[in-house]
């Protein structure tokens, strides 16, 4: 399932402060917000974000570290995607968010491809997975496509912006990427 192609239309990037305002629209947007774990409360929060983004070496075991998805054609945030690389350095977890008017594109296809890649890749990950809200179709939708294979389906199993939710996980093996 290697994801390479020679026309990329969006690029995976290091966030910069310039990017606040773009993050924090998208981010803030109801449609969004509901199944984000992070729902900023102030553009300084988001600006803070970022900046915090440089205290830690980017991908080491027990950290997260999030990228923005850059719209190559246009040079614009369109998006942002998280990587956790667990404790044991060998696995990672990530997210992914889409500003709305990019929904429904394919960036999103693109971008969790080009992430793939950096991580089998670059990284030599063994195991890469994402945490799903059953609720959200769209997400669900994007890890089958990937050829994700689902492992399991907690029921009620994290509390959850003031409610009970399940989660759905969705994984990747290495050799299963090439």
């Amino acid at each position: 399932m290697n994801g390479d192609s020679t026309e990329q239309r969006v690029a995976l990037r290091e966030l910069h402060s310039g990017d606040a305002e773009t993050i924090y629209a998208y981010r803030t947007d109801p449609g969004v917000a509901r199944y984000q774990g992070w729902t900023p409360r102030s553009l300084d929060e988001v600006r803070a974000f970022i900046a915090r983004l440089s205290e830690h070496e980017a991908y080491s075991p027990d950290t997260w570290h999030q990228l923005g998805i850059e719209l190559r054609s246009a040079g614009a945030l369109i998006g942002d995607c998280g990587v956790h690389v667990l404790a044991d350095g060998a696995q990672a977890e990530f997210g992914i968010t889409l500003a709305p008017a990019y929904h429904g594109r394919g960036y999103a296809d693109e971008a969790v491809r080009a992430l793939l890649a950096m991580l089998f890749g670059t990284l030599e990950k063994h195991r890469v997975f994402a945490s799903v809200d059953p609720r959200n179709e769209r997400s669900i939708a994007l890890m089958e496509r990937l050829g994700f294979r689902r492992e399991a389906h907690f029921v009620e199993s994290l509390w959850f912006k003031e409610a009970w939710a399940d989660d759905v996980i969705f994984a990747m093996l290495e050799r299963e990427w090439q």
